[in-house]
């Protein structure tokens, strides 16, 4: 427990060079946070974000590793695709397409964006 304690107390000390390492951009981070910006800072500036505050801001920072699989799992997941492509569990591109410019144009219309 001890060492958890010592990695949160260093984490609070160094999210200053944390965040500024990060290859997100700072708005990013702040509006994942669901903090205002100026407190943002200046809880950035003191050091004082709260536990759950760091967990949120850790989740979104954290860069998320690709897992290698094996042959055996490439070959399994070609297996199931061609079986669902032979079973008809497909979508015709033309169909996906159209589907995601009607959503995109949905969407445009909502948010009144040109």
């Amino acid at each position: 427990m001890i060492a958890e304690i010592e990695k949160f107390i260093e984490i609070q000390n160094n999210i200053d060079e944390i965040l500024k390492n990060s290859p997100f951009k700072m708005s990013y981070i702040i509006e994942k946070s669901g903090i205002k910006k100026p407190t943002f800072f200046k809880k950035l500036k003191e050091k004082r974000f709260t536990p759950q505050e760091l967990l949120v801001i850790s989740k979104t920072i954290e860069q998320r590793e690709w897992r290698n699989e094996t042959r055996e799992e490439i070959r399994e997941s070609l297996k199931r695709s061609e079986e669902d492509f032979k079973n008809g569990r497909s979508h015709d591109y033309y169909e996906v397409m159209e589907a995601a410019r009607l959503r995109l144009e949905k969407y445009r219309n909502e948010n009144k964006i040109l």
